[in-house]
């Protein structure tokens, strides 16, 4: 009777572990499994098939009850992560640029580069073509931190 208890709870504690501690299907999990598999044909050979459908019955029943219960509880709540970034990287130079302002490529835009605007250094992306360095820009598009120029078309 002691080994089936010690089983139950050992297979109790490695499932906590598993689902608390170290997430996913890991050797905790597997021997928890494994512990109330064996809890199981323990009880099957000392008392009989229907001890031991009653005791996967319960184990189950239990098993549902304490489910509704965390999903229900504020525990789920404490652990998950709530806050929001409402910062940005971008420098106050980056957030000052205009749709229409004019600059200049300081250095190749393979997409990404940079640019003087408005006689600022910023970081800006290409429309889709590589764009030279020295080469006039002309801003077509801001979206928060993000500057999307175009090469200026030559007179």
């Amino acid at each position: 009777m002691t080994i089936i208890i010690i089983l139950a709870l050992l297979a109790l504690c490695l499932g906590v572990v598993e689902i608390f501690i170290i997430p996913g299907f890991g050797v905790s999990g597997i021997a928890a499994i494994l512990c109330a598999l064996a809890d199981v044909v323990l009880i099957y050979q000392s008392y009989g098939f229907l001890p031991a459908v009653l005791s996967v019955a319960a184990a189950l029943v239990l098993l549902g009850l304490m489910l509704w219960w965390v999903s229900r509880s504020r525990m789920l709540d404490r652990m998950a992560l709530h806050s929001t970034i409402s910062s940005s990287s971008a420098s106050s130079d980056q957030l000052s640029v205009q749709v229409g302002d004019h600059g200049v490529a300081l250095t190749r835009l393979a997409l990404i580069g940079n640019a003087r605007i408005n006689g600022k250094q910023v970081e800006v992306k290409s429309s889709g073509a590589f764009i030279n360095p020295g080469t006039p820009l002309v801003v077509v598009a801001v979206n928060e931190a993000n500057v999307t120029v175009e090469a200026c078309p030559q007179t």
